[in-house]
């Protein structure tokens, strides 16, 4: 008796071919609609599934393989008598073969203005099904969903008229990861109907982006993986030179688009190990580059670059004077390229965004767990500032309060920024107390700090920062508020005629 094959694909790639390979290798074909239309074309011989289940498809389509002809095929244990008796008197055929990709409904929803009705349409009911009995039978027999498989099968039937049952077990698994996927976009697609952000049973889908050399250390194993249908994000990019990013570069690059995305006028960020260094906006990219290279000098060498703009051959030119690991932009002029490929090792990505997704979650593992929250895109305006003290702050002033605000937000806790013309001139970060991130800035800065804003991701629990902001010379200062202890604050600022205001906002980031 011949072996069977059952093939029904809505991704036509290499099914041919493959069919074809099979027809040799002594199968029989059974099909259904679009793909028994190819093979019929192709002149490849073919089955209708109505003729193995006695039974029309019907509604659309909507009812077509699932009939007991089908699955008892798919399921009936070879070496169980039982099961083999019982299709004999059924007059029931098995199946050693299921071949199947499911209805594109990833791609269904990723359309504009797709429908509910379309989408709907586009749940498929029998492939899962049949994907899941054949996976759960594989001993017996072997499924595949991914058309990159199909010359491995090839080569085995042709070498040994078998699949090895490591082979089907490995097939068996990818179905089940497949299937997971699939139920997974379309429970999101549903939560999303009804803007449930955070459901009781939490189930997420990604795509492999690639493998990486190693994590954070050249110990450990490590990937990078895309999130189904995002639209923004680092994942996104698209890399023009260099070498594979590494795990470290991942994690600093997106801490530096991250500040980017806070801008609308030209900015460059410089990052180290998830903090910026240097931060600068100006009229131009060349202007912005040059104040955020100045911020830091030291720490910019071995970082990130990023920018909201075109990378143009002037900027270039800087940025090629330097060592860095990455640099990523909205696009890059040919002449920048030209210029900065001369560098064999450095990673120049692009990355066009579209909107931000208001609903986006950021993901942190723990042991044995994941936690989810809002993405932090709260943004304030001078309006929506407090002034609490004497002094108010000058309209310069507040230009760079808000800018140093938007640059803390993205600092480790505890997180304090001096800035003065338009660019970063002092970063504290990640200390265990906020007079210490203080007296970091304010080093670094110098001279600098004399006349500088300074802002602070939390609220100051005991007016200690302020002691040191008016030690070095600091103008104005922007913090949340909210300790018991504000007035103290506020009275030390008013001391120094240091203006202050609050966001009633913090952004600890941990």
């Amino acid at each position: 008796m011949k072996k069977r094959a059952l093939i029904s694909v809505s991704d036509k790639q290499g099914i041919v071919e493959f069919a074809k390979a099979l027809v040799e290798l002594d199968y029989e074909i059974i099909s259904t609609g679009g793909t028994k239309k190819e093979f019929e074309n192709a002149g490849v011989p073919v089955i209708s599934i109505s003729d193995i289940t006695g039974f029309p498809e019907i509604m659309n389509g909507r009812v077509k393989t699932l009939h007991p002809n089908i699955f008892a095929g798919l399921l009936a244990i070879r070496n169980n008598e039982e099961h083999m008796n019982q299709l004999q008197t059924h007059d029931i055929s098995p199946i050693e073969l299921v071949v199947v990709n499911l209805y594109p409904f990833k791609e269904t929803i990723s359309k504009p203005n797709v429908s509910w009705e379309e989408a709907i349409e586009n749940i498929d009911i029998g492939g899962p099904s049949m994907l899941r009995a054949a996976a759960k039978n594989h001993q017996d027999v072997a499924v595949v969903t991914d058309p990159l498989d199909y010359t491995l099968l090839i080569e085995q039937l042709n070498e040994t008229k078998e699949i090895s049952l490591d082979t089907k077990k490995m097939l068996a698994g990818k179905v089940f990861q497949h299937t997971a996927a699939y139920d997974t976009l379309i429970a999101q697609y549903f939560l999303n109907q009804k803007e449930e952000q955070y459901p009781e049973s939490l189930t997420l889908t990604f795509e492999k982006v690639q493998d990486l050399r190693y994590g954070e250390n050249p110990h450990q194993k490590a990937s990078f993986y895309k999130q189904v249908l995002s639209k923004e994000g680092l994942a996104t990019a698209k890399q023009l030179h260099g070498k594979e990013l590494s795990y470290n570069n991942i994690q600093d690059t997106n801490a530096a688009w991250e500040i980017v995305k806070e801008f609308s006028e030209p900015v460059v960020v410089a990052v180290k190990h998830m903090n910026p260094c240097g931060v600068g906006i100006g009229e131009n990219l060349f202007e912005a580059y040059t104040r955020a290279y100045e911020a830091d000098p030291i720490s910019i060498f071995g970082g990130i670059v990023a920018t909201n703009q075109v990378i143009d051959e002037a900027t270039a030119n800087q940025l090629k004077e330097i060592f860095l690991e990455v640099i990523i932009a909205p696009a890059f002029e040919d002449k920048a390229v030209e210029i900065l490929t001369q560098k064999k090792n450095i990673r120049l990505l692009e990355l066009k965004e579209e909107q931000r997704d208001i609903h986006a979650k950021k993901f942190v593992s723990v042991a044995g767990g994941l936690l989810v929250q809002d993405q932090d895109q709260y943004a304030i305006e001078a309006s929506d500032l407090k002034i609490v003290t004497k002094r108010q702050p000058t309209e310069e002033e507040l230009k760079q309060l808000l800018f140093a605000w938007k640059v803390v937000k993205h600092v480790k806790s505890n997180a304090i920024v001096l800035a003065n013309n338009k660019q970063t001139v002092g970063v504290g970060a990640g200390q265990m107390n906020r007079v210490g991130a203080a007296k970091i800035a304010i080093e670094q800065a110098g001279v600098l700090s004399n006349g500088a804003v300074l802002a602070s991701d939390a609220f100051f629990p005991m007016p200690d920062t302020v002691e040191e902001a008016a030690k070095a010379g600091i103008t104005a200062i922007i913090q949340p508020g909210g300790s018991i202890r504000d007035q103290d604050s506020i009275e030390e600022a008013d001391k120094h005629g240091i203006a202050m205001v609050f966001t009633e906002v913090r952004h600890f980031k941990h």
